[in-house]
Formats: C-alpha cells, structure tokens, sequence
C-alpha cells in the first residue's frame, strides 16, 4: 500500500509542479506568468498576472506536498481547487477526452487528488518521518470543502468579457 501510495503521489505530485512551473517560470513550455496571466485575462480573470500567480503557486506548492508526503490532505485540496476551476473553465465544453482539450485530465488529477486526501500519505512520507498526523477523514472532508469553497470564490471572481453585437452567432 505505501508503494503505491508513493507511486501515486510521485506522479501526481511532480505533473502538477510541472505544470505550476510552467505558468510561474515559463519552464517546460510554458508561458510565464505573462503568458498566463493573458489568457487568464481573456477567461476574464482579472488582473491576469496575480490570477497567472495564484495557479502556479498552487500547481506547484500542491504539487510539491504531494510529492512530499506533506501535511496530509492540503497539497490535495490544493490540487482539486486549481483543477474545478480549470474544469469549469477551461475543459468542461470540450468534452470528455484529452485529445481534444476536454476534462480527462484535469478530472483525473482530481479524482487521484481526493483519493490521497482520504488515504493519507503512507508511510514512505516526510509526514510519517516527522511524525505529523492530519490523516483523518474528518480532516480531509473539511480541506475539500474549503477548496470547492474557494474555487467558487475564484470563479465568482471572474468577469468574462460580454461578445460585441458583431460577435454574436447568426452574424456574419
């Protein structure tokens, strides 16, 4: 079970961090906070640049916990906020598949998210070798909660920009 456990949290873990990095640094590919923070911009979140900053602290630092073994269920929770948001917004009318930029992957990491929230680290964990215990299901039940609470607040947050009257279907 710790194997697995570690097997999971590796490569869960070390895709978000990557994926942060690229948002934070423009490493892998990425854009940088520039970059992201633009199409932030024109997903209506404003002002991109500290929208850009705040998902690729949580890819990255969730990431990072993850990877760690690291105070329990919070590097998860952190996963699961950034990934709804990205759902919602990003993925969700794309459908199911990945080729085609739907929510395969983005659901995914959200189901591998919660479970290591209830399942808890292992023992292969800095948690374990520092003796933290946040892996109760209590614990995690409430760490989800904050985290679909703040990604409802991130969306409320959003302004979408309304399409021009030459913009609208139908119109050529």
């Amino acid at each position: 079970m710790d194997a697995g456990l570690l097997l999971v949290r590796t490569i869960l873990g070390l895709a978000l961090a990557a994926h942060g990095t690229r948002k934070l640094f423009g490493w892998f590919g990425g854009h940088g906070l520039v970059g992201t923070g633009g199409f932030l911009e024109s997903l209506g979140f404003r002002p991109g640049r500290l929208f850009a900053l705040a998902a690729g602290l949580s890819e990255t630092g969730g990431g990072a916990l993850v990877v760690l073994g690291l105070l329990g269920p919070v590097g998860p929770a952190l996963i699961v906020m950034i990934m709804l948001v990205a759902i919602y917004t990003v993925h969700f009318t794309h459908g199911f598949f990945a080729q085609g930029n739907g929510v395969e992957l983005p659901l995914s990491y959200t189901a591998a998210a919660v479970a290591l929230a209830f399942a808890g680290p292992g023992s292969i964990s800095l948690d374990s070798a520092l003796g933290i215990d946040l892996h109760h299901a209590e614990t995690a039940w409430i760490l989800l909660a904050v985290a679909i609470l703040l990604s409802l607040g991130n969306l409320g947050l959003r302004r979408p920009t309304a399409p021009t009257p030459a913009d609208a279907p139908g119109r050529s």
